[in-house]
């Protein structure tokens, strides 16, 4: 198996569907769809019953929060990736195409992919719209990048022996929680980030948690405490680089939190996240004059399966 989707909801009935269909849309057929219903109380469960033969439906008993249910899915996959979706969004026809040419040709432990935000109706692709050509940049490891790039977690992809490794995602960060995975993954291997074209559609509306700045700025505190004590991979050689990875969400919550009129929260993540913000502001320095990693750009084929050669024993840890 190359692909575990692992799609976790709660009470998204008008939703998930959608979130469904367009995992099971995907040309690519080595992958297997893992939902987990994080104890919904609005019937999403028996919406998805006409899938039941074409995913794994995972209904937990009541309601222990995306992450727990996101690590309940990853551990039934048995796909040598995993790559998870939120409820309320969807994959685009091309996902799978983008993520196989850069397996079978590159084989990172990380892709983090770009994603599409829509309000109102879902797009609708047509032939003309599929892109062709893919532009990204390969690092060595994530934490040494040096161009700015947007975490969600619908469009990162994780080989699943590195999220093992990891330990999964994190219990207790639930906002915030891509920046504490891509942290903990900072030097698990090769990592890739895409920039075209986008492989996700991120579903904007009232319940969104973007929405909610005072989770965020707590969260920022907890991941600053997570990194001061030596919990993120790389040591003390690998310190600067990770505050200046860290420095760039302290300086963009605390703007948010200004912004939002939180202005003691706001200050006290200023307060406590000064160096790292300092740390950002030195490696964007040395990165206008050494120069950038050139961004790679190659055509978008519909081949890549034919390419791939999978990893023997992946099968069910």
């Amino acid at each position: 198996m190359r692909y575990s989707i692992v799609i976790t909801c709660y009470n998204q009935r008008k939703f998930i569907v959608g979130a469904v269909r367009s995992a099971l849309s995907q040309k690519n057929s080595i992958r297997e769809v893992i939902v987990v219903d994080d104890g919904s109380g609005d019937g999403s469960t028996e919406i998805l019953k006409p899938y039941e033969n074409s995913i794994q439906l995972l209904g937990l008993p009541k309601n222990r929060g995306a992450i727990e249910a996101r690590n309940r899915g990853a551990a039934l996959a048995r796909g040598e990736y995993l790559i998870f979706l939120d409820g309320d969004d969807l994959f685009v026809p091309w996902t799978l195409d983008v993520y196989d040419q850069l397996v079978a040709r590159r084989r990172p432990s990380v892709i983090i992919s770009a994603v599409r935000h829509f309000t109102g109706p879902v797009p609708v692709f047509g032939p003309a719209d599929m892109p062709e050509r893919l532009e990204f940049v390969e690092y060595e490891a994530l934490m040494t990048k040096d161009r700015s790039h947007g975490w969600y977690t619908n469009a990162i992809v994780i080989s699943r022996k590195a999220f093992l490794d990891v330990g999964g995602w994190t219990p207790g960060i639930f906002h915030l929680d891509d920046v504490d995975m891509v942290s903990k993954l900072g030097y698990c291997g090769k990592c890739i980030l895409v920039y075209s074209p986008y492989t996700a559609l991120y579903r904007m509306h009232a319940e969104n948690t973007v929405n909610f700045v005072p989770p965020f700025l707590r969260s920022a505190r907890l991941i600053i405490g997570r990194e001061r004590a030596g919990l993120y991979p790389g040591g003390r050689k690998k310190k600067l680089e990770r505050y200046a990875f860290h420095g760039g969400m302290v300086f963009f919550w605390t703007r948010k939190g200004l912004e939002a009129g939180l202005y003691a929260g706001a200050l006290r993540l200023a307060a406590c996240g000064w160096p790292m913000v300092m740390a950002a502001v030195l490696r964007k320095s040395l990165v206008a004059v050494k120069g950038r990693r050139r961004v790679e750009v190659s055509e978008l084929s519909r081949e890549g399966a034919s390419e791939y050669t999978p990893r023997v024993g992946c099968g069910k840890h």
